[in-house]
C-alpha cells in the first residue's frame, strides 16, 4: 500500500508513491534496510524500475499516438536508467557528447537522437556528425564546424534550427525563451539562418523549440504548444527542406513543494491531439515530438542518508546525517529556488507512523545551507535511522557538487 508522508511543518500531506510493507519503505521490491545493506553503504540514490516504466506507459496512453516522447537525459543520465528508458520512448534528447556515449552505449538509434546545448565544441560537432546524430543548431558559429565534419567524414549532417521565439512559457520554474536568450537562435534571424543551411551539403530535419521548464499550469502549456505550432508553420515557409520533426519541448512540472497541485495532463493530450491533426496539414509529414525529463524519472528516485547524530541546539532537534547538499544540491534549495522549500522527506522505516516533533534534517557539511529537511514535521528518528527525500529521481546525482569538502559520493542504484 502507499502511506502518506509530513512533507513540512505546515501539515502539507504528500502521497508516497512506493509500496510500504510492515512501516518500511519498499523500493524496487526490497525493504529499505534490506537495500540499504545490498547497496552496502550510505548515502544512496535508488530509483525504482518498475515505477518509471508504469509512469511512463501511463502517460503515453494518454498522449495521442501521433505525438512522439523523447527523453531529456540531461534529468538523469544514470546508464542503468537510460538503457531502460531507451525501451520506454521514442528518442532520447542529449545534451553533450558524454551523454551522446551513454546513449549511444545504452543502444538507443542514432537517428531519434538529437543535440542540443549552447556552447558545442567542435569536437563534440564532429563526433555527433559522426555518430549520425540530429544536431540543433544554436548558433551561426555552429554551421562552419558542422561543414568542416562533413568534409572530414563523408556524411551528410543532419540538423535542425533550435528557436528562440518571441514568447516564453508562462508560469515555468525556468523560463528559457523570450526576450534575450543564451538557447537557440531568435526567430527573427531564423530565415537566414535556414538559407545558409541550405547552401551546405546538410539534410534538413526540422525546428526544436524549447520554452520552459517544471510547469504545473496546463493552460500555460496548451498557449506555448499553440504558438509553438504557429510560428514552425511560419518559419518553415524558409525552410530548404520539409520539416521531417516538430521538437516542441517539454515542460511539464512535478508537484515537489506544499501546496503544489499536480500537473492535469488531460488538457494537454487533448491540446496536442488538436495540434497534431492540424500538423497534418500545415506541417505535411512532421512529426511532433514532447521531450520531457524531469516528468518521466522525478517520482521514481528516492534519496537515502542515515542519521549519524541527534543533538538538540536552544529547544530545536536536529538529525545529523551522512548526505546534504554535496550530493542533492536541489534538496537543499541551492539550485534554482528563490525562496527555500522543503522537498517530501520521510523516515523510511517509520512510514505511516505519527509525526511526533519538529526538526531539520542536516547534512555533514561546514555551511548552514547544508539542509535537507528545514523543520519538518517527522517521527522521532536515532543514530542509524535512515532519512528518504523523495522526488530525488532528477536532478540529483549530477546536479550536485560532490567534491564539495571532500566528502564521499553517493551511489545511485537502479532497482
Amino acid at each position: 500500500m502507499n502511506a502518506p508522508l509530513n512533507a513540512a511543518a505546515s501539515g502539507q500531506v504528500v502521497t508516497n508513491p512506493f509500496p510500504v510493507e510492515n512501516g518500511e519503505l519498499v523500493i524496487g521490491g526490497l525493504p529499505l534496510s534490506r537495500l540499504a545493506a545490498r547497496v552496502g553503504r550510505t548515502p544512496f540514490f535508488a530509483y525504482d524500475r518498475a515505477l518509471l516504466a508504469a509512469h511512463v506507459r501511463a502517460l503515453r496512453a494518454a498522449l495521442p499516438p501521433a505525438v512522439h516522447l523523447h527523453y531529456a537525459m540531461k534529468a538523469n543520465p544514470m546508464p542503468a536508467l537510460v538503457q531502460t528508458m531507451v525501451g520506454l520512448v521514442d528518442g532520447l534528447d542529449l545534451a553533450s557528447a558524454g551523454e551522446m556515449k551513454v546513449a549511444l552505449d545504452a543502444g538507443c538509434d542514432p537517428g531519434i537522437m538529437s543535440f542540443a546545448g549552447p556552447g558545442k565544441r567542435p569536437e563534440e560537432l564532429w563526433q555527433a556528425v559522426a555518430a549520425g546524430v540530429t544536431i540543433n543548431v544554436e548558433s551561426e558559429g555552429e554551421l562552419p564546424h558542422i561543414r568542416a565534419a562533413a568534409d572530414g567524414l563523408g556524411v551528410r549532417p543532419r540538423v535542425a534550427v533550435r528557436v528562440n521565439p518571441d514568447f516564453e512559457l508562462k508560469s515555468s520554474g525556468m523560463k528559457m525563451a523570450g526576450g534575450p536568450k543564451q538557447f537557440g537562435i531568435d526567430a527573427e534571424r531564423v530565415p537566414d539562418v535556414l538559407a545558409a543551411i541550405g547552401r551546405e551539403p546538410f539534410e534538413f530535419v526540422g525546428f526544436h523549440v524549447y520554452s520552459g521548464s517544471q510547469n504545473l499550469r496546463a493552460e500555460a502549456l496548451c498557449d506555448a504548444q499553440r504558438k509553438t505550432l504557429d510560428l514552425a508553420v511560419r518559419l518553415a515557409a524558409a525552410a530548404p527542406g520539409p520539416v521531417q520533426v516538430l521538437n516542441m519541448g517539454g515542460g511539464f512540472g512535478v508537484p515537489y513543494f506544499p501546496g503544489d497541485q499536480p500537473l492535469d495532463v488531460a488538457p494537454v493530450a487533448e491540446n496536442l491531439r488538436m495540434l497534431a491533426e492540424e500538423a497534418r496539414t500545415s506541417l505535411p509529414g512532421a512529426t511532433l515530438v514532447i521531450e520531457l525529463g524531469r516528468y518521466l524519472v522525478a517520482h521514481s528516485g528516492v534519496y537515502v542518508a542515515r542519521v549519524v547524530d541527534r543533538k538538540e541546539s536552544r529547544g530545536h532537534v536536529f538529525l545529523v546525517t551522512d548526505g546534504g547538499l554535496h550530493h542533492h544540491l536541489a534538496a537543499s534549495g541551492n539550485f534554482g529556488q528563490v525562496i527555500r522549500k522543503n522537498y517530501p522527506v520521510a523516515v523510511g522505516t517509520q512510514m505511516g507512523a505519527p509525526a511526533t516533533e519538529n526538526v531539520s534534517v542536516v547534512g555533514p557539511l561546514c555551511t548552514p545551507l547544508d539542509l535537507l529537511g528545514d523543520r519538518v514535521d517527522l517521527p522521532r528518528a536515532d543514530v542509524g535511522d535512515l532519512i528518504c527525500v523523495f522526488m530525488s529521481g532528477a536532478y540529483g546525482y549530477t546536479s550536485s557538487p560532490h567534491q564539495f569538502l571532500s566528502h564521499p559520493a553517493p551511489i545511485e542504484v537502479l532497482v
